[in-house]
């Protein structure tokens, strides 16, 4: 099972930054001898479709992504080392509304190309492995996608007919691939190397594309598929073995079914290099510094050169080898690991390029970035309400609505056929545009109507993924008191007091769907501002309810979030990183887009399952755009009456509890 390429080395430059300067060799390059040679590799990982620099969803050019930018680093890369390579490490076909509106726009023929396979194609990878990505348009969209691939696509583990063992399994795709390359030694002489590719994904992608994936094909176990592999490869004459492991780095103790399992991974005899990727991290870096076998520092596994590139092409992994031939065979002498951004964070937090685009590589895929901008532009569903933050901080509100709802309706999917299918689902979100330092014009505000692509950025801001949490029932009310430090404490009886803590930031602001609560703001905040108990008796959340029955502490629940605050961000009870129970491979802004189009019109009306607990002769004060005026009728649950404006912009409004 070999592959062997019909030009050695791949380039695609004018000459416009190679020929500009002169580029120094990599020690390697420049010290090794008779029968010793310099390999480097180069991974990208996680490209998710983003070839421009450019974010759809905000429709605006960014510097932090795009592989035109990342192949300035390839090619100077390559022209540093005698001898490279350049491999993908999957999830190349999904993750932005270009993947999309090929997908679900344009389609994908027999014969058709998708963009960023041209792009990819343009650069010149030499192999890519499959991500879980790979699987969201379905198995019929992805084979016709990879018939355009200039380059040889592996993986292992997942199966069309399962055999006694892995090696004798029908895969998707080929398992591993053995390149036929030559590389020239530290005397320019050409010796013949064969380069052994195993790629993996997370089983999982059973459980998260279930309804393309359940009857046509099967996922085994990582690290059972690469111990039986190996050996293999070996035996076919693989003189190094590098593992395509689209897969995290975690745990250093094994356990069937691991999502992130590159540690296990590293520690088979036979691998010598592990690509990494999935987590959509950057490694070597501090973040892995407390991880068992693993070297931040180095950038080891169990002692092995691994490396993972980011996401969005924002960075380039490099592992270099310096190889020795022994015989007919070669050996790994020495290794560095590195990794390459495409930008810089400033001290003031501004972004500066490191790198310009491949124009070869924006002048391929020109065509499909334009239809792309047509297709974000229009509506690609519509709502019935108008999706606004106006009051967001005061009352149930349809642009937090749309967010739960679209959570709670991918959430409903990925729970079924798991332990945890039948339990109540709820959805925890919150506003992210609602005035504060960001201003009076600080809201989102989408009319009635037509829904364009573009306008989800306007509802959530970030790129977070989905995850859901198992909390019990007095989890879920202290996740709830947590959320009410958005209030101050107002005495009974008091005239215009004001409503709104001004130090608790709205994103931490959760409503939580499903069930049914009031706030009761003559109490003092059980919580202060950074999530620390400062009034264990305190009762702000009264009447809490689902299915009109009581919530008790020992009930349990389902609820959906994000990676942000299911791994602990805001300090909220009940989501502390150690609850989570699905990790989500969708990006929250991918899922509303998702349930948009698959709805058609969407209802965001608020449903008013929150509501201050009445206080009779007791009004308070807060601020919002003055846009709100337009909305203010259609606020459920509140009775609210304009109360001036203020200095700064903003409009005052009343509430009389």
């Amino acid at each position: 099972m070999t592959y062997k390429p019909t030009l050695s080395r791949r380039t695609f430059l004018s000459g416009t930054a190679a020929g500009a300067t002169l580029i120094a060799l990599h020690p390697y390059s420049v010290r090794a001898a008779t029968n010793q040679a310099h390999l480097r590799i180069m991974e990208t990982t996680d490209l998710h479709v983003h070839v421009f620099p450019y974010d759809y969803y905000s429709d605006r050019p960014v510097d932090t992504v795009g592989l035109a930018r990342t192949a300035s680093h390839i090619e100077a890369i390559r022209a540093e080392a005698t001898n490279s390579v350049l491999f993908d490490n999957g999830d190349f076909l999904q993750g932005n509304p270009m993947g999309d509106y090929i997908a679900y726009e344009r389609g994908m023929k027999d014969g058709d190309m998708h963009p960023v396979i041209t792009a990819m194609n343009t650069v010149g990878f030499d192999a890519s492995t499959l991500g879980n990505h790979e699987f969201n348009y379905g198995l019929d969209f992805l084979m016709k996608s990879l018939d355009g691939a200039a380059f040889p696509v592996v993986s292992a583990n997942v199966v069309k007919e399962m055999g006694a063992d892995p090696t004798k399994d029908v895969t998707l795709v080929k398992p591993y691939v053995i390149l036929d390359r030559e590389v020239t030694d530290g005397d320019g002489n050409t010796h013949p190397i064969r380069i052994g590719l195993i790629g993996f994904v997370p089983p999982q992608i059973m459980n998260w594309d279930r309804k393309h994936l359940e009857g046509n094909v099967q996922a085994r176990d990582i690290v059972a598929t690469a111990e039986a592999y190996v050996p293999q490869m070996r035996e076919e004459g693989a003189d190094i073995i590098i593992a395509l492991s689209h897969s995290g780095i975690g745990s250093a103790d094994r356990s069937d079914g691991m999502e992130n399992a590159s540690v296990p991974v590293a520690a088979i005899d036979g691998i010598d290099a592990v690509l990494t990727g999935h987590s959509h991290l950057v490694f070597p870096s501090p973040t892995y510094a407390d991880f068992a076998a693993v070297d931040a520092d180095k950038g080891t596994i169990h002692g092995k050169p691994a490396t993972m590139g980011g996401f969005w092409g924002s960075h380039l992994g490099v592992i270099d080898l310096m190889l020795e031939r022994d015989g007919n065979a070669w050996r790994v002498l020495d290794f560095g690991v590195e990794t390459r951004p495409i930008f810089e964070r400033n001290e003031d937090r501004s972004i500066s390029p490191t790198v310009e685009s491949e124009q070869a590589v924006l002048d391929a895929v020109q065509a499909d970035h334009d239809a792309t901008l047509a297709y974000i532009r229009r509506a690609v569903g519509k709502t019935s309400a108008p999706l606004h933050s106006y009051f967001a901080l005061v009352a149930d509100d349809p642009s937090v609505q749309i967010v739960s709802l679209a959570q709670m309706w991918y959430i409903g999917q990925m729970m079924q056929g798991t332990e945890y299918e039948g339990l109540p689902i709820l959805s925890a979100a919150a506003p992210f545009k609602a005035g504060g330092r960001g201003g009076p014009e600080n809201y989102t505000n989408v009319p009635a109507g037509d829904v364009a692509i573009k306008n989800v950025a306007d509802l959530y801001l970030y790129p977070n993924t989905v995850r859901a949490v198992k909390v019990s029932g007095a989890q879920l009310k202290d996740w709830l008191e947590r959320s009410a430090g958005m209030f101050n404490q107002v005495e009974a009886g008091a005239t215009d007091a004001r409503l709104l803590n001004d130090s608790f930031p709205s994103y931490n602001f959760d409503v939580i769907d499903g069930v049914d609560y009031q706030i009761d703001l003559s109490q003092p905040s059980k919580f202060d501002s950074d999530g620390a108990v400062v009034n264990e008796d305190a009762n702000r959340i009264v009447s809490l309810t689902y299915n009109g029955a009581p919530v008790t502490p020992d009930m349990e629940f389902i609820v959906a979030t994000n990676n942000y605050r299911a791994s602990g961000g805001g300090s909220f009870p009940g989501a502390m990183g150690d609850t989570i129970v699905f990790e989500g491979p969708d990006t929250n802004r991918d899922v509303i887009v998702r349930y948009i189009v698959e709805q058609g019109t969407i209802n965001p009306s608020a449903d008013a399952n929150w509501t201050f607990k009445p206080m009779p002769g007791t009004s308070v004060l807060f601020e919002t755009g003055p846009v709100a005026r337009e909305y203010v009728g259609d606020v459920k649950g509140v009775e609210i009456e304009a109360a001036g404006e203020t200095p700064e912009g903003f409009s005052l409004y009343r509430i009389t509890l």
